[in-house]
């Protein structure tokens, strides 16, 4: 197959797809996670792996050396010369200076890494133009429960300032939230104002259900009452982690008996201008458990986590707790009607641009850098949308084959519209299960060129969650498009 006329490597055969680059030029790339976003990056023609280790574990290996130098005295250069006076090679513990181990420095075109490895390095890094890497540097400005809720507060405040109480209504999606220790007198206020309601706690910076739990009483939290941890005038004594508690949503929306929350998948590949893609397919996440009030230390019945629903008992791992936002769509389509099914999700597209407009002046905004967020929604039983919380790691493992099969078309077209192998032509609006919601303001659909098919109802929003994603033949139809659009273009 000639360079002209070749396809993209879903439309290759397998035989065909390790002949080598895409093209003339061969991506190279570093991972840190060993999930399914490693199998789509090595599975992705055109695209090599950069081996040798990274940049913290090669100045660790270097610190290590130096420290069994000084322990042991170095031995004279003349004991490690041979007769004709050069060097022996290299002890097993020292770094080879191979090509692989410089190219781990910088020499890679993509590096999906993780957070800690972004910290300590991102500030030190000088980025050639072509290079991508994932997360902004202060992504946690957004994801972290308490700053999260913050900037929602402040852009709220703003907003009614500017535009008036009505405008500002358009925030309510959150629940009533506070951060402790530092806000717990006037959390108590607010307690005392409603008796007997039910409180949830929540780390500020755990995922995956980890230190959460209920409660209706305030001796329940006495740790995190302000001024009881002096650390220093009692060095023994620990300053509580820090909280956010909120409002517990008590009236879910439920199927089954069993209350569920909606993972969505969102890509934002700029914050200056705001640049944002959605995601069509993503799940529901079920309880074990039939909800009830009455229990609420039953993290089954009250938390939807995997991590949690797993460890559940009567759990089968056949069968999971999950849905497609596919069937939740039809569901709800078929229980509440085409219009009521459109406004929650409509009230998700909300969701979505008004918390990325809350950080949008805070984020560092640095062209090399992109953000896949995994956005929590839950809904009550008047089908409000509320927000969760927001992830910037959300899990890539996978917990069954139809987990697997979406996570690994996500990662894929997040590769997609990242483009690196300048297969596009940077006008699209959809690009495979991605259709881009918000380019410096909202983005309008194509007249009745991708209408959802739960309703058969065109809307002006180009917005598709839980709509139908054949993503593979609509990547072949615009990668076909550009192409020919790229050949009847002078160059």
């Amino acid at each position: 197959m000639s360079k002209s006329t070749r396809v993209p490597g879903y439309m290759q055969s397998k035989g065909a797809r390790n002949r080598g680059p895409l093209g003339d030029r061969e991506i190279r790339y570093k991972c840190s996670m060993q999930n399914t976003i490693l199998d789509v990056l090595r599975a992705r023609p055109g695209w090599q792996e950069v081996s040798g280790p990274n940049p913290p574990q090669q100045q660790q290996l270097q610190q290590q050396q130096q420290q069994e130098k000084k322990g042991s005295g170095e031995k004279s250069a003349t004991q490690n010369k041979d007769k004709s006076g050069s060097q022996n090679s290299a002890p097993s513990n020292q770094l080879p200076t191979t090509t692989s181990s410089r190219s781990s420095e910088g020499d890679w075109d993509f590096h999906w890494c993780d957070r800690e490895w972004l910290h300590a390095n991102y500030d030190t890094m000088f980025l050639q133009e072509h290079q991508k890497i994932l997360h902004f540097r202060n992504h946690y400005e957004l994801t972290r429960k308490n700053l999260m809720v913050k900037n929602l507060k402040r852009l709220r405040k703003q907003t009614e300032r500017e535009m008036g109480k009505k405008e500002a209504e358009s925030f309510d999606f959150y629940p009533t939230t506070y951060e402790l220790p530092s806000e717990y007198h006037i959390f108590v206020e607010e307690f005392k104002k409603n008796q007997g309601i039910i409180w949830i706690m929540k780390p500020a910076a755990k995922s995956q259900g980890r230190g959460i739990f209920l409660f209706r009483k305030l001796k329940d939290i006495t740790d995190w009452k302000k001024g009881e941890y002096q650390p220093l005038t009692d060095p023994n004594r620990e300053v509580p982690e820090t909280y956010v508690v909120q409002r517990y949503i008590e009236d879910p929306y439920l199927i089954g008996g069993r209350k569920f929350d909606i993972r969505v998948y969102v890509l934002v590949v700029s914050y200056n201008p705001l640049k944002v893609w959605l995601y069509r397919s993503g799940f529901a996440r079920f309880s074990n458990s039939r909800f009830s009030l009455d229990s609420i230390e039953d993290a089954y019945v009250h938390l939807t986590n995997v991590a949690v629903q797993k460890t559940a008992p009567d759990y089968d791992p056949d069968k999971g707790c999950k849905w497609a936002t596919q069937q939740l769509r039809s569901y709800l389509t078929a229980k509440h009607g085409s219009d009521a099914a459109r406004r929650v999700f409509q009230g998700i597209d909300n969701i979505i641009i008004k918390s990325l407009q809350s950080v949008q002046k805070i984020i560092i905004n640095d062209k090399h850098c992109f953000e896949m967020y995994g956005y929590d929604v839950l809904l009550d039983d008047k089908l409000k949308p509320w927000l969760i919380e927001i992830n910037a790691s959300p899990s890539l493992t996978a917990s069954g084959k139809d987990d697997y099969d979406l996570k690994h078309g996500v990662l894929n077209d997040v590769l997609n519209v990242l483009d690196l192998e300048n297969r596009l032509t940077g006008k699209e609006k959809r690009v495979g299960g991605f259709d881009l919601i918000w380019d410096d303001g909202a983005v309008t659909t194509d007249d009745g060129a991708m209408e959802c098919s739960v309703n058969s109802v065109s809307t002006t929003s180009n917005s598709f969650l839980g709509c139908h994603c054949d993503r593979k033949k609509h990547l072949r139809e615009i990668y076909t498009a550009a192409q020919a659009l790229k050949k009847s273009t002078p160059s």
